[in-house]
């Protein structure tokens, strides 16, 4: 909240950028990455503002902002399971379902925000592990996610739809430890080149890392 527009507005903002994105990427046709990728960043933000507005703005506190958010995105996934009869990436094949994705993956991003806020704050009701024990924490679960995607037959679709929610909460504390004061356990970057940091880091992870869409009909 750089720009002191406050949450309420800000999350109407990052709305509107949200639905164009995904509306665009819906229409596209075909995979495109920067479409793509910017849409994640989209839900990134909005999901961000919306996890602070309920923080904050609600006065609800970190752990009353994860119950709402986790229970947005247990709806989500029912309503989305009942409508469809499957939430896996590979059902996505037709643009009703995935604006069911993009609405998920929306509230995982929030969640993911929630938790992590939770996690490493020392107010509002947060355990106060600071931005360093948090990335270690997330870290951990999301290697633990791995190992059971690679080690056992447990559903495809849970273990994404966990991992995806846990890269938010470590990339939101380690996004921290660019721009929060040294005593918090930053580096006290400005919120300017922190961000240009992490753009950088974006652009050059799609150009040079494979970028194709998910197959539709493949094992979730």
């Amino acid at each position: 909240m750089s720009l002191s527009l406050g949450y309420l507005i800000g999350t109407g903002i990052f709305t509107v950028i949200f639905v164009g994105l995904v509306g665009a990427e819906v229409n596209a046709g075909k995979f495109h990455p920067f479409l793509y990728w910017a849409t994640i960043v989209a839900t990134t933000t909005l999901g961000t503002t919306i996890a602070d507005f309920a923080d904050r703005s609600l006065g609800i506190g970190y752990p009353g902002g994860v119950a709402i958010v986790l229970s947005l995105l247990v709806a989500s996934l029912a309503i989305w399971y009942w409508v469809e009869g499957a939430v896996s990436v590979q059902s996505i094949t037709s643009p009703r379902v995935e604006w069911f994705y993009w609405c998920t993956i929306l509230f995982s991003q929030t969640l993911g925000t929630a938790l992590g806020d939770w996690v490493a704050g020392s107010d509002r009701g947060g355990l106060g592990l600071g931005y360093e024990y948090g990335a270690v924490i997330f870290g951990v679960a999301l290697a633990m996610v791995a190992a059971l995607y690679f080690w056992t037959s447990l559903s495809r679709t849970l273990l994404f739809w966990a991992a995806f929610i846990l890269t938010r909460p470590l990339g939101a504390t380690l996004g921290d430890l660019l721009d929060k004061p040294v005593a918090d356990g930053g580096l006290h970057l400005s919120r300017l080149y922190a961000s240009l940091i992490l753009l950088a880091f974006i652009v050059m992870s799609v150009l040079f890392i494979p970028q194709r869409p998910a197959k539709a009909g493949s094992a979730a």
